[in-house]
């Protein structure tokens, strides 16, 4: 269990909005091509400090909401072994998102804030985690695929300009490759079982092919965001990039596994070695994100009845009075 003495983050400072000021963006934007790190008192762009905040929000959103696809198959896991680390890794994710609150959190913005805008759906999170996971086989995919997604956009994220960001993602990266050999693990056993437990598997990656080639974003030339993050260091590496490098780690495996991949004219480039891929629906992809997925309603009421079944707890730690120190 980790202390929250332990968090891996800078105080949470009293930090004005950052007027504009030509001499101290080139200083700032001198410390981010010199690759120094930028900390929660130093002065930064307004903007630097919006598009960080939205980031880590989403990120922190998506932590949360994603223990829930997860652990609804916790009462119905095929093993012990099994409930015990989809257990653990359910627990791992909700602390995920506590790190990440936190670094947002150094940024100015309040948690309370943030959780009331993730239950009012004016915050987004993740469009994978608004998809059903109707079999085990979704829980060896989701293992598998989406936690393999996302060691390869924190581990490029870890190495941005944020400290707060860049030290927490460090921590979780750590946890996340476990995840990842848990859902790995999950796979195997599926498709090298029963012809029942491929059809499982097959069928599941079917349904979850798609959302994984949306988990990193849109296409460069379609993304809002991704020149400001990249300019200011916060996003190392592009969408496009990210996507490249998860299907040259990830294709060759799903081949060696024995997977029908769903897009049929997937197809490696011999030049360059990128894998070119039939474009998902990204129209599908706004929908989703913008709260008209499959399961949009569903996860953000049961995270709504969730908090709303623990007030009781919040309402004692805000009454609780510190015991005096031992003589």
């Amino acid at each position: 269990m980790v202390m929250m003495s332990e968090l891996p983050l800078g105080p949470l400072p009293d930090v004005p909005e950052a007027t504009s000021d030509p001499e101290a963006l080139i200083a700032f934007e001198g410390r981010i091509a010199r690759g120094e790190r930028i900390e929660p008192g130093d002065w930064m762009p307004a903007d630097y400090r919006r598009q960080l905040t939205r980031l880590i929000q989403q990120h922190a959103n998506s932590e949360l909401m994603g223990a829930l696809p997860e652990g609804m198959w916790i009462p119905f896991a095929p093993s012990f072994k099994r409930k015990l680390a989809l257990i653990a890794k359910v627990q791992d994710e909700v602390g995920h998102a506590l790190y990440l609150y936190r670094a947002a959190e150094t940024l100015g913005k309040p948690r309370t804030q943030m959780i009331e805008e993730l239950l009012n759906g004016t915050s987004k999170y993740s469009n994978v985690f608004n998809y059903p996971a109707e079999t085990w086989g979704d829980i060896a995919m989701i293992g598998w695929l989406i936690d393999g997604a996302a060691v390869v956009n924190q581990t490029i994220m870890a190495t941005g300009s944020y400290g707060p960001y860049a030290r927490a993602l460090k921590r979780i990266t750590y946890e996340e490759a476990f995840h990842l050999k848990q859902g790995y693990d999950v796979t195997v056993a599926l498709a090298t079982g029963t012809q029942l437990q491929r059809d499982m598997a097959q069928e599941a990656f079917n349904r979850w092919w798609w959302p994984t080639m949306m988990f990193f974003g849109p296409p460069d030339k379609q993304s809002v965001h991704t020149g400001i993050l990249h300019r200011w260091g916060v996003k190392p590496k592009s969408n496009d990039e990210q996507r490249q490098e998860f299907l040259r780690k990830f294709v060759p495996k799903m081949i060696e596994l024995g997977f029908d991949i769903p897009d049929k004219d997937l197809r490696k480039d011999p030049q360059t070695g990128d894998w070119i891929i039939t474009q998902p629906d990204w129209d599908e992809f706004k929908r989703v994100i913008n709260g008209d997925g499959p399961m949009n309603k569903e996860r953000l009421a049961l995270r709504r009845l969730i908090y709303d079944e623990s007030s009781w707890l919040r309402t004692a730690l805000d009454r609780h009075v510190p015991l005096p120190a031992a003589a």
